[in-house]
């Protein structure tokens, strides 16, 4: 009975540092507040019914066992599946969202030459998202709640009272400002070097985030992340030189660094302050940004308009269609990174971003005249890998190790993956988290507690 219970206490134990370990803001879509879904859901249950298995005999309850564990795999493979043929969908809107609006604000500066103007615009199109949100709660959800009850539920996000004034300026006014001068600065470096050169340079973001995210919120150190971020600053270099260091081609990869960086430092302070928020409390969230910024934001283009800076002659005379255009596939872009993890993985979503680089590329090629030299090709390829190899998961190389057992005969993976499991990962017995110890010392620890049982049980005898 005393090992039983130490056995289930030692259990718990490591189940409950699985819980603890460090908050990961890498792992999930650029600029994205939602959490995956469920990443949240408890180990307890699986390990129970695992547990409630073994303890079960009898061949009829072996074979409803097993029976129902093929059903279980069969509707594993199926949602797996449809969430991979829901995800080459995502790629491909992403992708066209992104490109697009990239595309088309370029046009626009054509016509009416107004980045601030342009991004007040658009950014005023986020009170959309709460509405939105609200129709996709009344078609899908079986308990229907008025506006106010989703309201007021949503906002118990910002704390326990709620969003006051004290929340709104310390924990809403500052991401609202950080989103308004990314999305600003993107559109000023649009205006200086070519939509090619910008959109493969933002995808240096994620890089700043793993960054930013192993320094404030002390998130595991990766060597292959560390490697990605390097490309990316090696990219972001050989961009410069590409063009021969010109003023305009240095002034708009410093802005467009600069929208990186603080697209990196908007979702790492999200993590930090925030947390992560579900799909209503970030709509809401959104919605709120977007209706300040309409709020304490519209002096701006104001005081532009009258001091020419951004200057029209008439309303009509705007390119109506080109700015709301511009609006709509923003607002489409941030409502699928935002929520599209609902229905496929979010590896999928972010490769829609990075695919957005040659499709600039193509539309450049044909648009605009720009020279694809050879230093300008290789900065854009591997500021691409680094940010795919910052997709990589965590375990990325004992899943490699796991396939490999898989291939025939005793060498190459095979005579790692032993070695690997006789020695230990270096990396978790380096690492500083609360994660799995090596197999070796869980022998250590069940040695002990056999050990301590008998001790007990052979002073109980005496």
């Amino acid at each position: 009975m005393r090992l039983e219970l130490r056995l289930s206490e030692l259990v718990n134990m490591k189940k409950h540092s699985a819980r603890v370990a460090p908050l990961s803001a890498c792992n999930s879509p650029v600029l994205t507040l939602t959490k995956v879904r469920g990443e949240d859901r408890p180990r307890e249950n699986i390990v129970g019914n695992a547990d409630g298995q073994a303890m079960v005999g009898g061949a009829g309850v072996e074979s409803g066992a097993g029976r129902q564990r093929l059903h279980c795999c069969v509707r594993v493979t199926a949602i797996q599946v449809r969430k991979a043929i829901w995800g080459v969908a995502m790629v491909m809107c992403v992708c066209s969202s992104w490109a697009g609006s990239t595309q088309l604000a370029k046009l626009t500066f054509k016509q009416y030459d107004a980045p601030f103007t342009l991004t007040w615009f658009t950014t005023t199109w986020n009170c959309l998202f709460f509405p939105l949100y609200y129709i996709g709660h009344l078609c899908k959800s079986p308990e229907r709640q008025t506006p106010k009850q989703r309201f007021r539920e949503c906002c118990r996000f910002f704390g326990d009272d709620g969003l006051t004034a004290k929340v709104f300026f310390t924990k809403v006014a500052p991401f609202g400002l950080l989103w308004i001068m990314t999305n600003y600065l993107y559109l000023q470096a649009l205006r200086k070097i070519n939509s090619t050169d910008v959109s493969a340079l933002f995808c240096c973001n994620k890089a700043f985030v793993f960054l930013l995210s192993w320094i404030v919120l002390r998130d595991r150190f990766m060597g292959v992340r560390i490697v990605a971020a390097i490309l990316a600053i090696a990219g972001i270099v050989m961009l410069t030189y590409a063009d021969g260091f010109h003023s305009h081609s240095v002034i708009g990869i410093t802005l467009v660094v600069a929208s990186a960086s603080a697209s990196a430092l908007y979702k790492v302070l999200f993590k930090l302050v925030l947390g992560s928020a579900k799909f209503g409390e970030a709509a809401l969230f959104l919605t709120i940004v977007g209706g300040a910024n309409f709020v304490f934001m519209s002096f701006v283009p104001v005081i532009l308009y009258f001091t020419h800076v951004e200057y029209f002659t008439s309303i009509a005379d705007l390119p109506w269609a080109y700015l709301c255009g511009v609006a709509g596939l923003l607002l489409a872009f941030n409502i699928l990174v935002n929520f599209g993890i609902a229905i496929t993985y979010p590896t999928l979503i972010s490769l829609g971003i990075v695919l957005s680089v040659p499709v600039n590329a193509v539309v450049d090629l044909y648009t605009c005249d720009i020279h694809f030299n050879t230093v300008r090709l290789i900065a854009v390829f591997i500021i691409c890998l680094g940010f795919l190899m910052l997709l990589l998961p965590e375990d990325w190389d004992q899943c490699l190790i796991e396939l490999g057992t898989i291939w025939p005969g005793q060498g190459g993976f095979g005579g790692l993956h032993q070695s690997y499991t006789n020695i230990g990962s270096p990396a978790q017995e380096e690492s500083g988290d609360d994660r799995e110890q090596p197999q070796d010392s869980m022998m250590l620890s069940l040695v002990g507690i056999l050990r301590d049982t008998a001790m007990d049980l052979s002073q109980e005898r005496v």
